[in-house]
């Protein structure tokens, strides 16, 4: 059965209403595996309190907050829920996130486009994650890939959008102005769906068969957050503030217990902007590509 266009693009998402503490904030920097090295100095202000000035949240800690959960398992989308994969996020931060606070997530379907019956479709969601006051936290643009739902529009039977302006890829002609290099652990993925996403591609080695993956795969959004920390300690100190902005492109899976290789650009004649792309060290793979990130 095909997807309905219409009703996607309309459906309705409760506003998710959240508290978080800095348990959870700790937590979520310990599931991406801050703090394996207890004598970073850089990293554990992400996962103890007791340090000068608090505790801090990752700015990643966004992807998780307002969640309005799998909800494209959910009967009414139509949507072959097995066969989905995270295609894309982008993040822009309007102000940096506290350790806790009360949040709330306002979730809608913004595009909806059809790449034919062989090649699958591409949905993308936009989550404003508010404060309680109404103050904007971050603007997170979400592309899934429905591999198994394209075709929908054929014959003109419904409609399909435009894409989203795709991202450049990272100048590979040159090396890298820095590298960053992270281990994962074997139960990575089994940590970070304490998060609240609780697709069972991530833990059921069945589900993941079915899907053709060998075995359960890591969480798109754990990687990106592996990447934004890659970012902020090789290039801004570690401070969570200066990042602004973080765009990529999830190429290819990870499996948990691999090492994540992040290279990072410079992008000429702009101090703030950087161009990145992560691989796995063990096979080679480019598993994040087209990544864009601007700092302050």
């Amino acid at each position: 059965m095909a997807i309905d266009y219409h009703y996607l693009k309309r459906r309705a998402f409760a506003p998710v209403h959240q508290r978080y503490d800095e348990r959870d904030s700790m937590l979520y920097a310990l599931s991406l595996g801050l703090g394996r090295d207890p004598l970073d100095a850089q990293a554990l202000p992400f996962a103890y309190e007791g340090l000068e000035g608090g505790l801090r949240a990752l700015p990643t800690l966004a992807v998780v907050l307002g969640y309005p959960g799998f909800w494209a398992r959910e009967a009414d989308t139509g949507i072959d829920w097995v066969r989905l994969l995270h295609g894309e996020q982008r993040v822009r931060w309007h102000r940096p996130l506290p350790a806790s606070g009360d949040v709330v997530g306002h979730t809608r379907v913004t595009h909806l486009t059809d790449k034919g019956a062989d090649k699958g479709a591409i949905l993308v969601s936009e989550r404003r994650l508010e404060s309680r006051a109404g103050e904007l936290l971050a603007t997170l643009s979400q592309v899934t890939f429905l591999r198994g739902d394209g075709g929908y529009s054929q014959g003109g039977a419904q409609p399909s959008d435009a894409p989203l302006a795709p991202l450049a890829p990272a100048p590979g002609e040159r090396a890298p102005d820095w590298r960053d290099e992270q281990p994962t652990r074997p139960e990575a993925a089994l940590l970070y769906r304490l998060m609240g996403d609780y697709n069972p591609l991530h833990a059921d080695p069945a589900v993941a068969r079915r899907a053709g993956f060998e075995r359960p795969i890591l969480h798109g959004l754990a990687s990106y957050g592996l990447v934004a920390w890659a970012l902020l300690r090789q290039c801004a100190q570690g401070d969570p503030a200066r990042l602004k902005a973080l765009d990529i492109r999830f190429a290819a899976p990870v499996y948990p217990g691999e090492t994540l290789v992040t290279e990072i650009w410079r992008v000429p004649g702009d101090a703030h902007r950087l161009q990145l792309r992560a691989r796995v060290a063990e096979r080679g793979t480019v598993v994040l590509s087209h990544g864009h990130a601007e700092l302050t």
